[in-house]
């Protein structure tokens, strides 16, 4: 039996990067998965490609509500009847100098990578008591919760919300049997780091000298910690953030960078 047989899997910001990775992981620990995303184009294409077991609802996280929340949990309950895992992946990230980073989009930001995990946590925690079964709800932080980057101010208080989000969670619905805990990924092989940091490489090479394990991440690696977390092997697990990082935490030095 797999480890997600016939689970139902909510999976938010899941049309690509880190969320899509999820969606590919729990399709084959077994578990059916409800797509969450803005791209609704790449939603589209998704479910064509996947087949019954993945539905989708397109949706804009930056105008989370209440009532968005509960309908896209209901939804969900109505395409596959159930809801056992929520993953809170979806997020953004703005650049800008501290003293010139907008207010605009340092209320989107928390919008989107808080507000929403808060909102859909939320409306699932109170389906998964209706069910009476418990469930799992995995959060996205990073290691940017505890790392300050001086540019990404909004990124970075929002993810350190995430951690705190995760604990608070995590000891109120534990006696539900709905078990919370985050994921903080370090530099991860994403389309977008891929595109950016990795194409410049004074950028690739300072990263990579505060990470011990000399390499970035893959989205299936994170994805791999997400299964297990939101599996019965993470049974005694509550409220915690682990950092799938290369060893980035914990290191004080830099190390060498082989080209």
């Amino acid at each position: 039996m797999k480890k997600h047989e016939d689970k139902v899997v909510i999976v938010t910001g899941a049309a690509q990067g880190l969320g899509f990775a999820c969606v590919e992981r729990f399709l084959s620990d077994g578990s059916k998965v409800f797509m969450v995303d803005l791209q609704k184009d790449k939603l589209d294409e998704l479910v064509e490609r996947l087949g019954d077991r993945v539905s989708a609802y397109a949706c804009d996280l930056s105008e989370i509500s209440s009532a968005l929340a509960a309908d896209i949990v209901a939804k969900a309950v109505a395409v596959f009847g159930r809801v056992d895992v929520l993953v809170n992946n979806a997020g953004i990230m703005a650049t800008a100098d501290f003293v010139d980073f907008p207010e605009d989009v340092f209320d989107r930001t928390q919008r989107i990578n808080v507000k929403a995990a808060f909102l859909i946590g939320q409306a699932v925690a109170r389906q998964m008591i209706k069910q009476g079964q418990g469930g799992a709800i995995v959060n996205m932080s990073s290691v940017n919760a505890n790392l300050a980057i001086p540019t990404a101010v909004a990124y970075a208080v929002s993810k350190g919300a995430m951690k705190q989000l995760t604990a608070v969670m995590g000891v109120s619905l534990i006696p539900h049997g709905i078990r919370v805990n985050a994921v903080g990924p370090g530099t991860i092989l994403t389309e977008l780091v891929t595109k950016s940091v990795m194409g410049n490489d004074q950028a690739r090479r300072n990263l990579l000298a505060r990470t011990p394990i000399g390499r970035c991440g893959e989205p299936a690696e994170v994805a791999s910690v997400v299964s297990f977390l939101a599996s019965d092997d993470a049974s005694y697990m509550v409220g915690q953030t682990i950092y799938p990082d290369g060893g980035r935490m914990i290191v004080n030095y830099t190390v060498p960078v082989i080209d």
